[in-house]
C-alpha cells in the first residue's frame, strides 16, 4: 500500500477512534477533524463566536419535519427565564409527556383515544393534563378534537428529551 494511503487511511481511523473517546477533547481542541464537529465548524463560519442553534429531521407517521432555530446566546441569558417556567412545567408530569409521546407517534390524537389508554388516568384527568398542555403551547387541537404537536415544537421537544436522557 502506498504511503500516502496508509496515512489517510491512519488519519481516518484516529478519527473514528476520537469520536468513540467519552472525554474528547472540545472542538476548538481537535483541529483538522472535519468530520468530528461538522455542525459546530459550520455555525462558526456562520455565526463567529457565540451562537446557539438547534435542527432536526425527524420521520414521523404523518410525514417528516425539518426544524431549525438560532438564538443569540447574549439575549437568552439575559432574558427573564421566569416566564418560561410554564411551558417548561408542563413537561414535568409523566402523564403529559406519554401524552406527548402518544400523539406524536400517532397511536392516539383524540381526548377519547387518548383516555382508552391504560396509564393517563380518568377522562377528566387526560383534559386536565391535555388543557396544560396545550396552554404551553406543546399541543394544539385541531379539527375534530384531534390533537398534534406543532411542527415548530416536534424538534425542540425531542432535543429537550434528547437533552435529558
Amino acid at each position: 500500500m502506498p504511503s500516502e494511503e496508509y496515512a489517510e487511511l491512519t488519519a481516518r481511523i484516529e478519527r473514528l477512534e476520537r469520536r468513540l473517546e467519552p472525554d474528547a477533547a472540545p472542538a476548538e481542541l481537535v483541529p483538522g477533524d472535519p468530520d468530528r464537529f461538522w455542525v459546530l465548524e459550520e455555525l462558526r463560519r456562520r455565526a463567529g463566536d457565540s451562537a446557539l442553534t438547534y435542527a432536526g429531521l425527524v420521520k414521523l407517521s404523518y410525514g417528516p419535519v425539518a426544524w431549525q432555530m438560532g438564538h443569540d446566546p447574549a439575549e437568552v441569558l439575559e432574558r427573564d427565564w421566569v416566564d418560561l417556567a410554564p411551558r417548561i412545567a408542563a413537561l414535568g408530569h409523566p402523564v403529559r409527556l406519554r401524552i406527548l409521546q402518544l400523539v406524536l407517534r400517532r397511536s392516539a390524537t383524540t381526548a377519547a383515544e387518548l383516555a382508552r389508554t391504560e396509564g393517563l388516568g380518568t377522562t377528566g384527568q387526560v383534559y386536565h393534563h391535555l388543557r396544560q398542555l396545550i396552554a404551553a403551547g406543546w399541543l394544539r387541537s385541531g379539527a375534530r378534537g384531534v390533537h398534534e404537536v406543532p411542527v415548530e415544537r416536534v424538534v425542540p421537544l425531542l432535543i429537550i428529551l434528547a437533552a435529558a436522557s
